[in-house]
């Protein structure tokens, strides 16, 4: 008997390709767009920025049944009607214009369901798009509480796209939310859907096609063709302007003016006629009660935005969180600090004095901790930025803080950036993305580092002890003391009014440079104040985390790697060429001698060496050759080439001047402010023709320089990461040294007349 055939195995099932989906996510500010982003994505987001512009761009990669989702979060706007380059950048991603982003399968519009009118003039223009679109009816519970009611059926119909109803802030409807964005992006294409405009306005929207396609531009979106014609002067006039000639304008000028002859005159027309629309759509389906009652955040705003109990609760609040940042951080940027001696004590226990040592421990380490010890003051800063966001207070401090600052040409948003650089510059130029003004933006970015940050405080206390007469000038009341700690010593002295004067003047230069900045680079009519108050609420733990995380995530990844890139390079620059064979081999026998009293002159004896040899070795190297170079250049500030030598190398950061002039001065590299020796050292230094180097006139250049100068790289290379662009941080690098080398040169040269 034959033996059976086996069955043939069944041919291989092909695997499912999996296809990615881009869902965009657009909507007014304050709607809870971004809460609802970190809902639908977690930790799995990355932020950067868009090409060319410094708008900020968060895409998210996850996963929905099965198939993998790109998410990306829009920037808050009212409407799409770009006038400038970052405006610009929600309608080239919503039409796919943004090659590293991709053409969206949907779009996800979120609205305050207890404004709904205002919130569908954004989602009218969105639907102009034809796009796959899901209207989220976000803070359903705050529009119920105030006696608002909707239809998200009947609504759904109307609009022909779904409409989900939802409360981000509590996590309620995300998973519907999901569920209609999957169906969404598998649709089909939109079919077209009402008209908003009258004919006429069609038509003429036909006519420029044609002109367009004549002219070498064929193919234009009609959402673009129809902002030509809405937008006068705006930025898709000008992008079209450029590329079919400058008849474009004339046939635009003729087309309005046919617009006008008909009623419909631009740009009147567009808010007309979807306001109706909107009017149309929410008939019988959207009521609100008639007279509006009085709810909590209103009996709060009453308090909390008065213009003078209101302003002083906010300047209380604003000392609060600085004092707390500045008192919380401060143990955990001593921790980094240690954490960062100890690696270089291990470092040097397991390697011999070389140059492999010295790159990992004043290159790697000393670049790595540059970088990690601004975390805790980024953390905290961003924390308080949350929880005032998140409760709804952050919008009130603006709108306060709205009237001082105009007078600058800023907002109020403009304000609390500026108040985080007191503490750091880095975390307040990170701050400023709550600027949605792209002008308003930028200018507070390059006055920020002019506010007077912590790490200028070492060169003011050692020159001010150093130079500046203990003098008192006059007596305030009597001295108050708990215990030994003197709360006020009654006494106002030369040196406190230094000092003062030392941390005010950046904060005083910044308006004029404000100003001028508003009227030169970054002129323009100064936009009407518009900000959504939300009401208040407690803030979500989840969305604050979120947001802590995305911002320290932000600077560690691509501010960081720059830092510490910068850090390697001056190291380089302060050890190579010189030849460091008696340097190692002194460090060698400090390092091989116990530290006991009957080696402490010995070791004393080596030490002393070691400082001559190590100031030798800068004044060589590159660092100091650069110093030797601009000494002519410093020399009208009272400078010689040692403090040349010493701004040089505090680029990474301001205080690293003081372990500078201490290696140079013959006291290491390990002296601080309150180092005795360094001041005594300063006081004796000479001119080769036997005059004192230093004085009070060239004790104040120095402090006025470093007030104004940007010697920060950190700060530079955060700049380069929010806008962007080189550009900018050069240009910030530029006009504050050139600005505080003028004010040194002018602060010595008449201080010399009277000392």
């Amino acid at each position: 008997m034959d033996a059976p055939v086996p069955a043939s195995s069944p041919p291989p099932t092909p695997a499912k390709e999996t296809r990615s989906f881009n869902v965009a996510l657009i909507g007014n500010p304050n709607t809870g767009k971004s809460t609802l982003f970190n809902l639908l994505c977690g930790l799995q987001s990355r932020v950067g920025n868009f090409p060319g512009v410094t708008v900020e761009k968060k895409i998210g990669h996850v996963q929905w049944q099965g198939q993998q989702f790109n998410v990306i979060d829009l920037p808050g706007t009212y409407s799409l009607s770009p006038r400038t380059l970052d405006e610009m950048v929600s309608v080239d991603v919503l039409l796919g214009r943004q090659k590293d982003v991709g053409h969206p399968d949907a779009v996800v519009c979120i609205v305050d369901a207890s404004n709904l009118e205002r919130n569908l003039y954004l989602v009218s223009q969105v639907l102009d798009m034809q796009l796959p679109v899901v209207v989220v009816l976000n803070m359903c519970d705050v529009a119920l509480a105030r006696g608002t009611t909707i239809d998200a059926t009947e609504l759904s119909q109307r609009l022909g796209v779904p409409v989900v109803k939802a409360e981000a802030h509590r996590a309620v409807g995300i998973d519907d939310i999901r569920n209609a964005i999957a169906a969404a992006a598998k649709s089909s294409p939109v079919e077209t859907r009402k008209k908003v405009f009258p004919a006429e306005f069609y038509s003429e929207c036909d006519q420029l096609a044609a002109h367009l396609n004549a002219g070498g531009a064929a193919d234009v979106p009609e959402f673009l063709i129809q902002r030509m014609i809405l937008d006068p002067g705006g930025c898709v006039e000008a992008e079209y302007t450029k590329k079919c000639g400058n008849n474009l304008p004339q046939a635009l000028a003729e087309c309005r003016e046919r617009l006008k002859s008909a009623g419909q005159a631009v740009p009147a027309i567009e808010a007309r006629q979807r306001y109706a629309w909107i009017r149309e759509v929410l008939d019988g389906i959207h009521t609100r009660p008639t007279t509006r009652s009085v709810t909590f955040s209103d009996k709060l705003d009453r308090v909390l935005t008065h213009k003078l109990i209101g302003v002083g609760i906010f300047i209380a609040l604003m000392f609060v969180v600085f004092q707390a940042i500045y008192a919380w951080a401060g143990p955990f940027m001593e921790v980094i600090e240690t954490a960062q001696g100890w690696l270089a004590d291990l470092v040097a226990m397991t390697l011999a004095p070389g140059p492999l040592r010295s790159l990992i421990n004043d290159g790697v380490i000393a670049g790595v901790g540059g970088v990690i010890v601004f975390l805790p003051q980024i953390v905290f800063l961003f924390l308080f930025i949350a929880i005032l966001e998140d409760c709804g207070y952050m919008a009130r401090a603006a709108f306060l803080m709205d009237r001082l600052m105009t007078k600058v040409g800023l907002s109020g948003k403009s304000f609390v950036p500026l108040m985080s650089s007191f503490a750091c510059a880095i975390p307040g130029v990170m701050a400023t993305r709550v600027i949605e003004n792209r002008r308003d933006r930028m200018v507070t970015i390059l006055v920020a580092p002019l506010m007077s940050c912590s790490a200028r405080l070492p060169v003011y206390i050692l020159l001010i002890a150093a130079f500046i007469p203990a003098v008192t000038l006059f007596q305030v009341g009597p001295e108050l003391s708990i215990g030994d700690f003197v709360l006020w010593s009654g006494q106002v002295t030369l040196p406190g009014v230094v000092l003062l004067a030392m941390s005010s003047l950046g904060a005083v230069i910044a308006v004029p440079v404000a100003w001028i900045l508003k009227k030169t680079m970054f002129r323009g009519e100064t936009p009407p104040f518009i900000m959504e108050l939300p009401s208040y609420k407690w803030p979500s733990p989840r969305i604050v985390f979120h947001r802590v995380y995305d911002r320290a995530k932000a600077f560690v990844m691509r501010a960081g790697t720059l830092i510490f890139a910068t850090t390697i390079i001056v190291w380089a620059a302060g050890y190579f060429p010189g030849d460091h064979t008696a340097q190692h081999k002194l460090e060698s026998q400090i390092e091989a001698l116990d530290d006991t009293p009957e080696n402490e002159a010995q070791l004393e004896q080596l030490v002393s060496q070691h400082n001559a040899v190590s100031a030798q070795l800068i004044e060589t190297s590159f660092l100091g050759r650069v110093g030797h170079a601009i000494e002519p250049a410093v020399k009208p500030l009272g400078w010689d080439w040692r403090i040349g030598v010493g701004a040089v190398a505090s680029f990474p950061a301001r205080e690293v001047i003081i372990s500078t002039l201490g290696t140079i001065y013959s006291m290491g590299g390990d002296v601080d402010e309150e180092s005795e020796g360094l001041k005594e050292s300063l006081q004796q230094a000479r001119w080769p023709d036997g005059r004192n180097v230093y004085n009070v006139p060239v004790a104040l250049s120095i402090m006025v320089f470093f007030a104004l100068c940007a010697q920060c790289g950190a700060t530079l290379m955060v700049i380069r990461r929010e806008t962007n662009s080189w550009f900018w941080p050069v240009f910030t690098f530029v006009y504050m040294t050139a600005l505080a080398y003028v004010a040194a040169l002018l602060v010595y040269q008449v201080g010399m007349r009277y000392f």
